[in-house]
């Protein structure tokens, strides 16, 4: 039985500077083992930004830099030394517009499990590519389709697909930025649902604009503003009862 808080990610006076703009000041927060956290707060805040750090995606990005410390099962993961690839497969990512390979579905559930070297025979990587579409609720959908193009996957069905490819790798931690932005209702439903199901087993943290979503999904809720970190909370202590008058301007509408 996991304990509610118990944690698994924390955040420790984390600066980051795109070139020389700072876009993170001083961050100081814990994610919680098998809890959903939703980053909120207008465009430009800091919450995306925040997310990518988690597993140095940010890396990527020329003329970035990192301050303070960022430590995940006690390990500090800007250490000198520390395996990337091995990161990202604990601390998988969802991105806000789904991103299937131009492959067949089964290939792009199975891509990271073939990469990562887990070097599974054929009928174990079939039970695996079934269990991590079944665990996207994907499975009833793209049974009879395995081989053929993930492209032609609705677009709620492409996102469910990218989970699955997550999933597939045997996660941690799932970080989703805006995950259902580009959908519509129904399949934006679809992925809350799915989060439900999935913090039983995953720690998820996810950055959204909306702010019934993150009532309705998370167990905790974080706002960022101007790269600060203004209050973090369960979610149901930041929705009726925020410490921050800016918090409350911001959930009213008065502000951003």
């Amino acid at each position: 039985m996991v304990s509610q808080n118990e944690t698994i990610i924390q955040a420790e006076n984390l600066n980051f500077y795109y070139g020389q703009k700072r876009a993170l000041n001083d961050i100081n927060m814990l994610i919680y083992r098998c809890q959903v956290t939703a980053l909120i707060g207008p465009s430009g805040c800091g919450k995306s930004t925040f997310l990518r750090c988690l597993n140095r995606m940010n890396d990527t990005i020329p003329g970035t830099r990192v301050e303070g410390k960022v430590t995940f099962d006690g390990q500090d993961i800007y250490a000198e030394g520390t395996d990337l690839a091995a990161l990202r497969q604990r601390v998988g990512m969802v991105f806000q517009k789904p991103n299937p390979f131009p492959q067949s579905i089964f290939a792009n559930v199975a891509y990271g499990p073939r990469v990562t070297g887990m070097g599974l025979a054929k009928p174990a990587l079939d039970d695996l590519v079934e269990l991590s579409l079944r665990q996207a609720d994907l499975w009833e959908d793209a049974r009879d389709h395995l081989h053929e193009d993930a492209r032609s996957l609705a677009l709620g069905q492409q996102q469910r697909l990218c989970i699955a490819r997550v999933l597939a790798v045997h996660p941690d931690v799932i970080l989703m930025d805006e995950p259902a932005s580009a959908l519509d209702p129904i399949a934006t439903g679809h992925i809350e649902e799915l989060i439900q199901q999935l913090r039983e087993h995953y720690t998820i943290v996810i950055v959204t604009h909306n702010m019934s979503q993150a009532a309705r999904v998370s167990d905790y809720t974080g706002l960022f503003w101007l790269g600060d970190l203004v209050e973090v909370s369960e979610t149901a202590t930041m929705f009726t009862k925020p410490r921050e008058q800016l918090t409350e301007d911001y959930l009213t509408g008065r502000m951003g």
